[in-house]
């Protein structure tokens, strides 16, 4: 099977193309080195793999490179929360004008295989609560004055009652809360018109807290992984935001890549699904289990800080994905957390 891999030179892409290669595949890569991600060309590139550092929006260049393929793997995309508001139309026209240009590329081949789109636990907003009165409710963005306040968990919009965080499913109904989540979802969109005009296969992996090797280091669009990891490379404590206590699943790149590899076998399910371990972490216990995996005596610093794009809890479900891609993860997160406080950043 010939794989072409969008961003295979990045952190997720590069496992993706890894995992495909050791699977058989033939793969192209399409990468156009982003300079907020890649300060030159990364080292660990596979030399049997064909490379075209193009944009995806020369759709010349890249309508060669797709030439002969059976199978999608789009994981290019700017991705975090960025630095402000002004990296709106950076966002846009990487990941939603990026994606349109390979979508009509695609089309103009005439590709019907399978294509499985990079997407994110961030299309959901909020994770999924329940109210001890009313059941699953959909709590509303939280309030700037109840944040400086430091009351950072969610209360039932109906009573006020404390909401317990439970794990979100595939059915669940998206609300992204900041401008990256809202890129995503759109990529979703985008990605499943092109499969019902054209009657291509295509899949949303919906990644989770992704850490592991190669994953970028100093930069604004950095992973809280990263963030903590280089901090502690620099020799200064994590910064925790709010008080540490909210709740994500960090998975491990390799999981992620292996996902990819499942999801383009032939004849497979479509749809979203969710790419996590089904074992959440505090982000504060994140931290600590970086710096006691760290040489030194560094802790972690609860700052109390927050930012308004950011959602208290969410993490999901991956009993689809287990059930019909066949895929689960392999690595425990604390397991793989620590391990990760020893492993190069890029």
């Amino acid at each position: 099977m010939k794989v072409l891999v969008t961003g295979g030179a990045g952190f997720i892409g590069s496992h993706v193309v890894d995992a495909l290669v050791e699977d058989g595949c033939e793969v192209v890569v399409v990468d156009s080195l982003l300079p907020a991600a890649h300060e030159s060309k990364p080292d660990y590139l596979d030399d049997r793999v064909d490379y075209r550092f193009i944009d995806l929006r020369d759709v010349e260049a890249l309508a060669e490179a797709v030439a002969g393929v059976d199978a999608v793997s789009h994981q290019a995309a700017m991705v975090g929360l960025g630095r402000s508001f002004q990296d709106v139309t950076a966002y846009v026209d990487n990941n939603d004008l990026g994606t349109a240009a390979l979508l009509r590329v695609l089309d103009s081949v005439g590709f019907t295989g399978r294509l499985a789109v990079a997407s994110s636990m961030v299309v959901y907003g909020e994770g999924r609560y329940e109210c001890p009165m009313h059941g699953t409710v959909n709590p509303p963005p939280r309030r700037i004055l109840e944040l400086e306040a430091g009351m950072f968990e969610l209360s039932c919009p109906e009573c006020d009652s404390p909401l317990e965080p439970l794990a979100v499913t595939e059915d669940a109904r998206t609300d992204p809360r900041n401008v990256y989540a809202a890129t995503k979802l759109h990529q979703e969109h985008l990605c499943s018109a092109f499969g019902r005009e054209t009657g291509a296969s295509v899949v949303a992996l919906r990644y989770h807290n992704v850490y592991g090797s190669r994953m970028p280091r100093d930069t604004p669009y950095a992973g809280v992984a990263s963030i903590f990891r280089s901090a502690l490379q620099a020799g200064e404590p994590p910064l925790v935001y709010e008080d540490g206590a909210q709740i994500r699943d960090f998975i491990h790149v390799r999981d992620v890549a292996r996902s990819n590899v499942a999801a383009l076998q032939e004849d497979g399910p479509t749809g979203a699904f969710n790419i996590a371990t089904g074992s959440p972490t505090p982000i504060l216990e994140v931290a600590r289990i970086l710096t006691d995996s760290f040489d030194g005596d560094i802790e972690p610093v609860v700052t109390g800080a927050f930012r308004i794009g950011d959602v208290r809890h969410v993490f999901a479900s991956p009993a689809r994905a287990r059930l019909e891609l066949g895929w689960h993860a392999e690595t425990n997160p604390a397991a793989g957390l620590k391990a990760f406080a020893r492993e190069a950043l890029r």
